[in-house]
């Protein structure tokens, strides 16, 4: 017959130190410990032989916050949403960067989305002014190429799909 054994007593793997040792260099980096203090906490973790001497290490300190569940952004968008989105790749074809810049000062923060599209339409329109201007002019011809993948852009986003323009540089987040 075996006498049970209180669950604080048992003995403490590796697996189960590691969680207490990323907590507590969490809690260093949000300037709960010191140095000294990580150090001392860190030497107890690593030493602790049983699940009470593990506990006692983060004792005082919060519980780490809980995660945010990231959300599906781009799921689902509304008409609404779509049709900013669209305008954001047609005002792209027609003012250039300007029509998705001031999308992005005004609209960007309806939802992710819709930012999301806006980012896209300016990264894209700044790469082709950027192309423009350092090969002298000569990369202008890719704006014709550019009105066809734009209007491509925008009905995709008329249809809630994601859209990546090919060979853009990600200035814009």
């Amino acid at each position: 017959m075996t006498t049970p054994v209180h669950p604080g007593a048992l003995r403490v793997s590796h697996a189960e130190r590691d969680p207490v040792v990323e907590r507590l260099q969490q809690a260093y980096a949000e300037g709960r410990l010191d140095n000294a203090e990580l150090d001392l906490r860190l030497h107890l973790a690593m030493t602790a032989k049983t699940r009470d001497d593990l506990a006692a290490v983060l004792s005082d300190l919060a519980p780490p916050p809980a995660p945010v569940p990231a959300p599906d952004d781009l799921a689902d968008p509304t008409a609404e949403q779509r049709l900013l989105a669209a305008l954001a790749h047609v005002l792209g074809t027609v003012t250039l960067f300007v029509g998705p810049l001031v999308m992005m000062c005004t609209r960007a923060r309806r939802s992710p989305y819709v930012r999301h599209h806006i980012a896209a339409a300016l990264n894209f329109q700044l790469t082709l002014l950027a192309v423009t201007v350092v090969t002298l002019g000569i990369g202008a011809v890719a704006y014709a190429v550019a009105w066809a993948v734009g209007l491509v852009a925008a009905f995709l986003a008329l249809a809630g799909t994601p859209f990546r323009y090919p060979f853009t540089l990600r200035i814009v987040r």
